[in-house]
């Protein structure tokens, strides 16, 4: 009887250190730990199927491969795009973080309509690249994310770089943080209100990870803040998500966790976690959030993806894969909606597409079934302005798109769409680096 109680005590103890460790890493109360997902979201993704309909093709958007040709040896691995003006000539232009060549370039559109491809620097494994003013001088300089390497590794081997451009677009880099958990993804804003530009990190890592942010100490000195130590971050996105003025943090947890988290920022810099969802399925495969008024009302709501499947063989996506949006309903309360399948579904973008003054989300596929003619690599969802969305396609070549950003690419005042192809596995039939998807709406409405 004596050894029986022993093995139960040791079990309690086990299981209670278990709990204090997820509460140190998470940040959560055991109040919070014990009461499983959080209640606006548990048992909603179940009542929320999704509603989106599916519609007809609207031809109105024009492809153009842009940048370097790809070889017949060539296996693209563009991790992000991102637009920005980058030499303010009024013409925006592609940052491309391009993980196959370990660089990141440069897509200058000069003259209008035509874009040539250089490199800005070489970078181990870059997984994201924002432009941002980081030292105040009047020029965008790049923050980059670094993973070290694509595929998966628990070594310390991430850092955070910014290049700094010297106003002449000759960049420098500068490596704000190094030998830690591999990182996927960077942002930029004032987090402590004191005026300038602070980061916030996400270190995907493999089995360790965390979340972080820089803060900005003057003269290229960033001091580095732990938020979370759980592995799989993929963004950290920078928003007033709780509307009282000052600037909180948004990550996506991959993963086991499966998890979204907003960190309140008391104006200062001091940060308090809310995890605003959980999916109860452990393969539910997130894949990427992005912050958007999806609704109008004046606050930040969040779209985000699943589609991750990289951890089957072979990777072509799951029926449970689709978009979806978080409705930011005051308070840190956020409440689930199911917008549509998608197998494969990474980088949602929200933008008004078709101009009718509402947001529409452009979404892009990294794994599908693509032997199948029926397999999109990208696809919008068309809002009728009351939140509901039709689902329409757009293409199915080129295959493997895993990242997605838009912008007025020309000047004409639509939302023009920009993908990066990321080839892992096959086939390798119908592959880009970066394409250009020009919108010349209202196209041919069926």
């Amino acid at each position: 009887m004596t050894r029986v109680w022993g093995l139960v005590a040791v079990t309690i103890i086990a299981v209670v250190a278990a709990f204090a460790v997820q509460m140190q890493r998470s940040g959560l109360t055991l109040g919070e730990m014990l009461s499983g997902r959080p209640t606006t979201v548990s048992g909603s993704i179940a009542a929320n199927q999704a509603t989106a309909r599916d519609g007809a093709r609207v031809d109105f958007l024009t492809s153009m491969p842009l940048g370097a040709p790809v070889g017949a040896d060539d296996r693209p691995l563009v991790a992000h795009v991102s637009v920005a003006d980058l030499d303010k000539d009024g013409l925006t232009d592609i940052i491309v973080a391009d993980a196959a060549n370990n660089q990141v370039t440069w897509l200058r559109q000069s003259p209008a309509g035509t874009f040539t491809e250089s490199v800005i620097a070489s970078v181990a494994g870059p997984a994201h690249v924002v432009a941002v003013d980081v030292d105040a001088d009047g020029d965008s300089d790049l923050a980059v994310a670094s993973l070290g390497v694509l595929f998966p590794n628990n070594a310390p081997i991430g850092a955070v770089i910014v290049l700094e451009n010297d106003g002449r677009q000759s960049f420098m880099p500068r490596v704000l943080i190094s030998e830690v958990p591999r990182v996927a993804d960077v942002r930029a804003g004032d987090l402590d209100g004191d005026g300038d530009v602070d980061l916030s990190v996400a270190l995907f890592g493999y089995d360790q990870g965390e979340t972080r942010w820089l803060e900005n100490r003057g003269g290229w000195r960033f001091e580095s803040h732990l938020l979370q130590q759980l592995s799989g971050v993929i963004n950290a996105e920078i928003v007033d998500a709780d509307t009282d003025g000052d600037l909180d943090i948004v990550t996506l947890v991959s993963q086991e966790w499966e998890e979204i988290y907003v960190f309140a920022n008391d104006g200062r810099g001091g940060f308090t976690p809310t995890r605003v969802f959980g999916a109860s399925n452990e393969d539910f495969g997130s894949s990427w959030i992005s912050i958007a008024d999806l609704d109008a009302d004046g606050d930040a709501d969040v779209v985000y993806s699943n589609g991750d499947a990289f951890d089957y063989a072979p990777p072509t996506g799951r029926g449970w894969n689709g978009l979806q949006w978080l409705e930011n309903r005051g308070g840190l309360r956020f409440v689930y909606h199911r917008i549509g399948d998608f197998s494969g579904a990474s980088s949602p973008q929200a933008a008004d597409l078709d101009g009718d003054g509402d947001l529409d989300i452009a979404v892009v596929s990294a794994y599908n079934r693509w032997e199948r003619p029926e397999a999109m690599s990208l696809v919008w969802f068309e809002n009728d302005g009351a939140m509901s969305f039709t689902r329409r396609p757009i293409a199915s070549a080129p295959t493997h798109l895993i990242t997605l950003a838009t912008g007025d690419l020309n000047g004409d005042g639509h939302a023009d769409l920009i993908t990066g192809g990321m080839h892992m596995s096959p086939p390798f039939d119908r592959m880009s680096r970066v394409t250009a998807w020009i919108n010349h709406w209202p196209g041919t409405r069926p």
